[in-house]
């Protein structure tokens, strides 16, 4: 049985709906697990969800959503982590092996620092289909790419 993916771009719609006060709920929570005591989580996710597993890939989905901003085009989350901007600034490797290394949820509490640092324009749904399955076969994608699409 071949198990569909959520509308992530209705995801990413919903997010730029919501009023500024509930976006800053979202951005103030330290930790995946603690969504589950924010309204506005509710607002995005109400009815998605029935496993366990999918209640936690949406976590982590809105966990990261506010760090990031979509753009079309073929900008992965690795690629869009290892641009360097104008000012010669971009994500360090150790940086990125914090997360590769980390167990959940620190893995995800530490590639959310990265995000918010850097506030990466990309493909939503292709990065939300990598939070979606994150693992260690994602991790490693993820790192993957990051080397492939790094400036020299």
């Amino acid at each position: 049985m071949e198990q569909r993916l959520p509308d992530f771009m209705a995801l990413y719609g919903a997010w730029e709906q919501l009023s500024p006060g509930p976006k800053a709920e979202l951005r103030r929570v330290g930790r995946p697990d603690e969504l589950i005591e924010v309204p506005a989580f509710y607002r995005l996710c109400a009815g998605k969800g029935t496993t366990e597993w999918e209640k936690k890939a949406f976590e982590r989905l809105v966990f990261c959503l506010p760090c990031i901003m979509h753009v079309a085009g073929n900008v992965t989350l690795g690629a869009a982590l290892a641009y360097i901007g104008q000012d010669g600034k971009g994500v360090s490797e150790k940086r990125l092996f914090q997360v590769i290394r980390s167990e959940a949820p620190n893995d995800m509490i530490q590639l959310r620092r990265i995000l918010g640092m850097v506030k990466p324009r990309l493909n939503w749904p292709k990065a939300a289909s990598q939070l979606w399955y994150w693992n260690q076969r994602s991790k490693r994608d993820l790192l993957e790419d990051f080397f492939m699409n790094r400036s020299k």
